[in-house]
């Protein structure tokens, strides 16, 4: 079957950063023709897409997010992190079961896909995580995931603290099930939650059980300053320094926020490979910081974006995370940090380089796969600038998303999703949000 994209603008994020006039042609799953006028195969069935006055982009990559954690919206505002994570969010993840994680993982889902991001990495909670990667598999999202690792840490509760070998064992479980699921677009990440809640020999065996399967390590690192001194305090030293000595590092290594990194530490990431997730929005509103994301970029790590969760944003929007990494990088850096075409691609193929599926995804290319976002250009809120990468990054919202294809599928089509009713979904997330408040003692 063809899928043609009609008369848009092509902004390819391909190594040439190409941005051409035409159409976007689709066979099966994947891209076969970027530009020029599409011709109909003689016999063949073919849908079309109107993308007149539009941009068609890749679709977005969020390399750090946590779909457990959409429920908990709004119940965890204006604190810091320590005790935003010991006096909110691990109770109420304590306090979830199959159907909350289901309720809380596609309310995450449909804002997101609605919003134009194809392909994420998550984070879950310790127990259930099935019911987060059915959701997945259901939604037609590309994504890897993993259930978080907690085998130890102050003020963890008994309904997240595992044993080392019932976390192993189970994460292992769970790899076997998921991986390739949902037609290949289901992976696996090890998620070793941050240092302060693993031992060594749960992180150990993390990384040699990615080392050994090909998985991805997922944790969160060098993300605010009492974080930081609490790691000094139990260890004696940084926690990169540790996460390095305990095999956290390489290009299978994903490492969430780091704000706090040094120039000596951001040397080191670099030279492993290790990939950093900037999350703007988060890092605002705990109070961690703003990350040196052109210093670390300029000294060559890569770099990916992520909305993070919904307790600490409030909002799940790429578009958002885009903005704020662009902006906030010429507050730390002068203006000429981070311009948009710039912005754009941290947002698209290094989100999808940082996953290890740049070669399947990121960029508007012949034989990848057809992830890709159609979004208006012509808002009022938009115009009247000529410059399309300008629009798109300072100026467009997850409104201006018109259609969203992820692996040749139509998932948003005239900016109704099709695959969900986002009122049933909403209704259910306020049902199960109640149960889970409650049941944790909020």
């Amino acid at each position: 079957m063809q899928l043609t994209v009609r008369g848009g603008t092509l902004v390819t994020c391909d190594p040439d950063d190409r941005i051409a006039e035409g159409d976007l042609v689709a066979r099966g799953t994947a891209v076969v023709q970027v530009g020029g006028h599409a011709r109909r195969i003689p016999g063949e069935i073919a849908r079309v897409l109107d993308a007149s006055g539009c941009a068609v982009i890749p679709g977005f990559v969020q390399a750090h997010v946590h779909l457990c954690q959409a429920l908990f919206r709004g119940m965890a505002d204006d604190m810091p992190l320590l005790e935003w994570l010991k006096t909110r969010i691990w109770p109420l993840e304590a306090a979830h079961d199959e159907r909350s994680l289901a309720a809380s993982a596609e309310l995450g889902l449909a804002e997101m896909i609605r919003a134009g991001t194809t392909t994420i990495l998550d984070m879950g909670t310790v127990r259930a995580h099935d019911a987060v990667m059915d959701a997945c598999a259901r939604s037609g999202i590309r994504a890897k995931s993993g259930k978080t690792m907690m085998d130890q840490g102050d003020g963890v509760p008994k309904g997240l603290r595992e044993s080392t070998r019932a976390s192993l064992a189970e994460s292992e479980r769970l790899e076997r099930t998921w991986t390739g699921k949902a037609d290949g677009r289901l992976g696996y990440a090890y998620a070793p939650r941050f240092i302060l809640s693993c031992t060594e020999a749960l992180v150990r065996g993390a990384c040699e059980r990615a080392e050994a399967s090909g998985a991805l390590v997922h944790t969160h690192a060098a993300e605010h300053p009492s974080e930081r001194h609490a790691v000094r305090r139990a260890l004696g030293r940084d926690d990169i320094d540790v996460l390095r000595s305990w095999g956290v590092k390489g290009p299978r290594a994903i490492l969430a926020h780091g704000v706090q990194l040094t120039d000596d530490e951001a040397r080191l990431l670099a030279a492993d490979g290790t990939r950093v997730v900037h999350c703007p929005s988060a890092n605002l509103k705990l109070g961690s910081g703003i990350a040196r994301i052109a210093e670390l970029d300029a000294i060559g790590i890569a770099l990916a974006l992520g909305a993070d969760g919904a307790p600490c944003n409030n909002n799940m929007d790429p578009w958002t995370e885009l903005r704020h990494a662009a902006l906030l990088a010429k507050v730390k850096s002068g203006t000429t940090a981070l311009p948009a075409r710039r912005a754009l691609r941290l947002a698209t193929i290094d989100g999808a380089r940082a996953l290890g599926l740049g070669d399947l995804t990121g960029s508007l290319e012949v034989g990848k796969r057809a992830d890709f976002v159609v979004v208006r250009l012509d808002g009022v809120h938009a115009e009247p600038g000529p410059d399309v990468l300008s629009k798109l990054v300072y100026a467009c919202t997850a409104r201006d998303v018109v259609h969203v294809v992820v692996d040749g599928q139509i998932l948003v089509k005239d900016g109704v999703p099709l695959r969900h009713d986002p009122a049933e979904i909403a209704a259910r997330a306020r049902v199960q949000a109640r149960k889970v408040a409650h049941r944790a003692g909020l």
